[in-house]
């Protein structure tokens, strides 16, 4: 039998069966191939579809299409110049621009022959893509990992099996079509997608056409994720350690839990192992991280680090955590770490929690925690002394809140704390202080009285050699908070907006009781800033409660988008006024002038104040000696990603003033200069500094960072970052990625798709 040329229509069942089926049923709708259920005792039965400009056959054994040939059917798509179908192998053969569609993944070659049965065949002279796949994270999950495009040629593919391929003589990438900066060439490569592995052997790296790794045998994700194996080996210099090398392996234990070992080689220290296991399920999550350094070479100590970080859900509200640290000397940090906020700590906290919330009487919350606290003091500078805090053993906390009662909103806050020290007072402290306000609100208006009572009881104990007696301690407390609402429309750059004008009033009142012979153990006298001149007491804690009779009087001021309710612009004003000299001081603080009736002025402004520029301006200044306190100057050009220019500069009278230029801006081509600078003018010397270049090549990219850092009076670090990074391969080098994003506020990697493997950790549901 042979069909009609140009029949453009038939089917090799078609052809076989001439129109019997359509002239018993009638015309019908033909099924999307890939939506067809495949009983496996029924697979011949499943619909193919083969057209051509040709076609001919017989209908039990073969049938063949040449001239623009297509075969459709098991959720696959065969073009060429030439094919034929064995109907009793169910074998296809191919000749000719051979072009093999499955879902969006696509093969090409010269030659073809494939079994749809078993989906096993080969390809000759092939050339494949495979797409990206969906990782299974939940919508909008912010560990979601990124899916890449990979491409490659081989000599011969060979199908072995659903989602199984083996390509000899090969070559992978993930660079565009006509773009081969990097690729993987190897002897032999199996890429298995539905474990989304790829395994190649005798194989190299080559990036610009030049090897630069060379490997026996490797592994890699096709979709960046996770899988046991070694990472990129990371190297550097700093000034403290010498040259270092650190080779990572990555084992993913379970969906749920994986392990990165890392030994870590310094040449001026020695060799280090760094482990970091890391675990996460529906009641618990955490992560454990070790770091051991025998006979530090240049201390000739064993020099380690522990941390563990544990937080668990118990059921019926309750639920636990674990944040313990320990370091084996005090410079651990500034020796081994290259971080501020590492290098920068004076101590480290020991912390367990055991907390319960719950509900109670007409929409009233509550929660209670039990905290035992210590703390490791790393004195780094011996210019600077550092006392230990007080350890905490425990605290125990109960707070309950309800907006319900006597029409008003109830708040109750209590703990008992056992305070301990090696050489200070002890001391076990019980503190209480309900209090009940009362809104009255209007559209336009509110005010919002409130009465509390502070309650304390100090019990002293050891190192108490001036014999402080126990002390108690009750002080009411009053305060009003009020304020209007004026809106109006305005224009600005011939757009509309909504602007207001928020007057507010603040009053407190609370009596004088003396608390010199109450010990000190956490309170702290707070800046003066729009967060705390609105506040009841200039003390942080509990230890002291500042007598009061004073309003604080304020206005607001913002620029309102009307149709999105985005706030532009903010601008405020606030002074103190006191009634009364204020008689409660922490030993050895310096108090604010009590001389004067009114505290420092303040203003602020804040918000976008042209396009692409925002602005953050602080200004305290002294109204009886006519003299500015504090200046904070902060600014952001940011006209689109990969361009921001932040510049900033903050004083304080006899503290400090500082400079601070930070940014990231294309300089040429694909080339990006990064940089930061932050220097104390008071001290005339240079606190932080980075510079470096970004190249953006595409499917790679290169970073060359150098980093400074002060870690003492008159000691500082530096590093040197070099980074190769292969689009949804690897990283070859030493990242500087959180140096730059710590230093440059608005920093955006280039290609926010690259990560190493096990930066994302989302567990199987």
């Amino acid at each position: 039998m042979v069909c009609p040329r140009k029949s453009r229509i038939a089917l090799a069942l078609l052809c076989a069966l001439p129109s019997l089926a359509m002239a018993q049923q009638g015309l019908q709708l033909r099924p999307q191939p890939s939506l067809i259920e495949l009983p496996p005792a029924n697979k011949d039965d499943t619909p193919m579809y083969m057209e051509g400009d040709r076609m001919q056959g017989h209908s039990d054994r073969e049938t063949e299409a040449q001239g623009s040939a297509r075969f459709r059917g098991r959720g696959q798509s065969i073009a060429a110049d030439w094919m034929r179908l064995d109907k009793r192998d169910n074998e296809l053969t191919a000749i000719g621009n051979v072009r093999m569609e499955q879902g969006a993944e696509l093969t090409e070659g010269a030659r073809l022959r494939y079994n749809l049965d078993t989906s096993r065949g080969l390809m000759e002279s092939a050339r494949y893509s495979l797409s990206p796949k969906d990782t299974g994270n939940a919508p909008g999950s912010t560990n979601a990992a990124p899916a890449f495009d990979a491409r490659g040629t081989a000599d011969r593919v060979l199908f072995e099996g659903p989602g199984l391929m083996r390509a000899q003589q090969a070559t992978y990438t993930t660079c565009e079509p006509g773009d081969d900066s990097w690729l993987i060439r190897a002897r032999d490569m199996l890429i298995d997608k539905d474990k989304n592995l790829g395994t190649a052997q005798d194989a190299k790296i080559e990036f610009l056409g030049t090897n630069i790794f060379y490997t026996p045998y490797m592994t890699f994700t096709l979709h960046n994720e996770r899988k046991s194996g070694f990472l990129a080996p990371h190297y550097g210099t700093t000034s403290t350690s010498g040259f270092e090398l650190s080779t990572p392996y990555y084992w993913n234990i379970a969906p749920n839990r994986d392990m990165t070992l890392t030994p870590r080689l310094m040449a001026r220290r020695g060799l280090q192992l760094r482990t970091e296991l890391r675990y996460l399920d529906t009641q618990y999550k955490g992560r454990a991280d070790v770091e051991y350094l025998p006979n530090d070479n240049v201390t000739g100590a064993n020099r380690y680090l522990m941390k563990l970080n544990h937080t668990q859900t118990l059921g019926n509200g309750w639920a636990g955590s674990l944040d313990l640290n320990r370091v084996s000397d005090g410079k651990y940090f500034t020796d081994m770490s290259t971080l501020v906020a590492q290098t920068s700590q004076t101590y480290l906290g020991r912390q367990g929690v055991l907390s319960r919330g719950g509900a109670w009487g007409n929409g009233g919350v509550y929660s209670f925690s039990a905290l035992a606290e210590g703390w490791q003091t790393l004195q780094t500078d011996p210019l600077a002394p550092l006392t230990p805090p007080y350890s905490r053993r425990p605290q125990v906390s109960f707070t309950a809140q309800n907006q319900d009662i006597l029409r008003g909103d109830f708040d109750f806050y209590s703990s008992y704390t056992d305070f301990s020290h090696p050489t200070l007072v002890n001391s076990k402290r019980v503190v209480a202080y309900p209090s009940l306000s009362l809104p009255l609100t209007t559209p336009y208006a509110y005010v919002t009285p409130k009465i509390g009572m502070h309650m304390s009881r100090y019990t002293l104990g050891q190192n108490n050699p001036t014999a402080l007696p126990d002390k108690s301690r009750v002080l009411p407390t009053f305060s009003a908070d009020s304020g209007l609402l004026f809106e109006r429309g305005t224009s600005l750059f011939g757009k509309s907006y909504t602007q207001t004008l928020e007057p507010k009033l603040y009053y407190v009142y609370i009596p004088y009781r003396d608390q010199s012979l109450i010990p000190n153990f956490e309170s702290g006298l707070q800046d003066i800033n729009f967060a705390t001149i609105y506040s009841e007491n200039q003390f942080s804690g509990h230890d002291r409660i500042n007598d009061a009779n004073q309003l604080t009087l304020g206005v607001n001021s913002r620029l309102i988008n009307p149709d999105t309710g985005v706030e532009l612009l903010r601008a405020g004003i606030a002074q103190r006024y006191y009634f009364s000299r204020q008689r409660v001081t922490i030993p050895g603080v310096p108090v604010r002038n009590n001389q004067s009736s009114r505290s420092d002025l303040l203003a602020a402004l804040s918000g976008n104040v042209a396009p692409y520029w925002t602005v953050d301006l602080g200004w305290q200044f002294n109204t009886d000696t006519a003299q500015t306190q504090r200046t904070s100057i902060g600014a952001r050009y940011q006209p689109q990603q990969g361009q921001v220019l932040n510049l900033s500069y903050r004083h304080q009278v006899d503290s400090f003033r500082q400079f601070d230029i930070s940014g990231q801006w294309p300089i040429t081509g694909k080339w990006n200069a990064v940089g930061r600078w932050n220097y104390s003018a008071q001290d005339k010397r240079l606190l932080e500094a980075v510079g470096g270049l970004e190249y953006d090549g595409g499917c790679w990219a290169l970073r060359v960072v150098a980093h400074r850092l002060s870690t003492a009076t008159n000691a500082s670090t530096s590093a040197v970052f070099v980074e190769l990074e292969l689009n949804g391969m690897t990283r070859i080098g030493s990242n500087p990625l959180d140096v730059l994003r710590r230093n440059i506020g608005g920093y955006t990697r280039y290609d926010p798709r690259l990560s190493r493997p096990n930066e994302y950790f989302v567990p199987e549901r």
